[in-house]
């Protein structure tokens, strides 16, 4: 299907995707899916059922300003008028302007997944985008009811249990009378990635309003989509640790390395090994690999009284439990020590050093291996009744969590260690 460009200016690109259908979807972009060439928000799933659509699609973090929007309205007039249907669709900053621009578009049906009320600081708390604020490009920008129209359905999506977001629904809710709210508990901001699915947005622009069927499809989704299952597991570990292992043990992931960034993986491994013994299979499920197999070794304490040792599953240093050790043995190794010299720990009988670089990126080199730059060893010194770990000038102690941090200049009691 051919594409045009029908209007640009500096905050704006509206893109014009004609097809067969008789119902005009005006797609709005956000932070993520700005204007790129011809590409227009959406476009694999409106153009799966050949939607004939507009796409506004915003150059910069602006938050589709009003005088842009007049631009855009004044060009696609003689589009608007072919079409008896009109439905405005998009998510966070692309929801907002579906809603607030839903009345000078006469649209009939807007659907949008997490939007914002405003991002002008002195409306909102939620400080996520209050730096992309210009007052003079953004001015008098929050919705209000005199944008709401009467002919128009709205439909907004959110996750109820994000304050964040919760805090902009709140705001917008009681504009609009004929408001039907979708929940999307425990999915965050990521409500617009976990409900990709082409049939389902066909739904939403085209089935008449029922919010039980609605979400039988949504359930349905959920179930397919990777993003929900990685927006659940960050939003409840902590405080409903269960729900890790039941979704393990439960549901056919198979998640690639990259699924979880650093911080994450960190936080699901510790909350594994600290709940119940890790196998090979909840390992691969999230995309997790393991590099060496680490055997069992002697014990340096920490301030907390917890084993040092090194997580060959998140390539750090850590601290546990004995408990936790003596079940999760083959991934989680105390490390050896007896006098002062070069942090090591032992791997079927070779001996490995713990290197460091400045981006506290941590790896295992054999003792003849060449040590790339950037790369030093972890020196542990021999104190007088305590041993320290060092890298460079720099002390390590661990925390009440078990993270291992490199803060102090000096020894202090956090920096001490003694064996057992």
């Amino acid at each position: 299907m051919d594409k045009q460009i029908v209007f640009e200016d500096e905050h704006i690109r509206a893109i014009y995707l004609k097809g067969s259908s008789d119902t005009l979807v005006l797609s709005f972009g956000d932070l993520i899916t700005r204007a790129k060439g011809n590409s227009i928000n959406a476009e694999k799933s409106l153009s799966k059922y050949e939607y004939s659509v507009i796409g506004i699609m915003p150059k910069q973090k602006s938050w589709f300003p009003a005088v842009s929007m007049l631009g855009v309205l004044a060009a696609i007039q003689p589009i608007l008028a072919e079409f008896k249907r009109v439905v405005g669709y998009g998510g966070s900053m692309g929801g907002y302007a579906a809603i607030k621009y839903a009345k000078p578009f006469k649209m009939n049906r807007v659907v949008a997944m997490v939007p914002q009320y405003s991002i002008n600081p002195e409306e909102v708390e939620d400080r996520r985008y209050t730096d992309f604020y210009d007052a003079e490009t953004n001015g008098d920008m929050r919705i209000q009811a005199a944008d709401i129209s009467e002919n128009c359905e709205y439909i907004i999506v959110y996750d109820p249990y994000f304050d964040l977001d919760r805090e902009h629904y709140k705001k917008i809710q009681p504009l609009i009378p004929q408001l039907h709210t979708l929940h999307l508990p425990y999915t965050g901001h990521d409500a617009i990635a976990v409900l990709a699915n082409s049939a389902l947005l066909h739904d939403f622009i085209e089935r008449p309003f029922d919010k039980t069927y609605f979400y039988q499809q949504i359930r349905a989704v959920k179930k397919n989509s990777k993003f929900y299952y990685r927006s659940v597991i960050a939003h409840l570990l902590g405080n409903h640790n269960e729900a890790l292992g039941k979704i393990l043990k439960t549901i056919d992931l198979q998640l690639d390395s990259t699924f979880f960034d650093a911080s994450l993986k960190q936080t699901i491994t510790r909350i594994l090994l600290n709940n119940k013994r890790v196998d090979e299979q909840d390992l691969q499920k999230l995309g997790i690999s393991i590099n060496l197999p680490f055997e069992d070794k002697t014990q340096l304490l920490d301030s907390y009284g917890k084993v040092l040792v090194f997580n060959v599953i998140t390539q750090k240093l850590e601290s546990y439990d004995q408990k936790v050790i003596d079940v999760n043995g083959k991934y989680i190794i105390p490390l050896h020590v007896e006098h002062s010299g070069l942090a090591t720990v032992e791997v079927k009988k070779q001996t490995y050093l713990i290197c460091m670089n400045d981006r506290r990126v941590t790896k295992l080199f054999k003792q003849d291996d060449e040590l790339s730059s950037d790369m030093n060893p972890l020196v542990i010194k021999k104190g007088s009744g305590f041993y320290s770990l060092a890298y460079k000038n720099v002390y390590m102690r661990c925390d009440e969590s078990g993270n291992c941090l490199f803060e102090s200049e000096t020894v202090g009691e956090a920096e001490k260690f003694s064996i057992s």
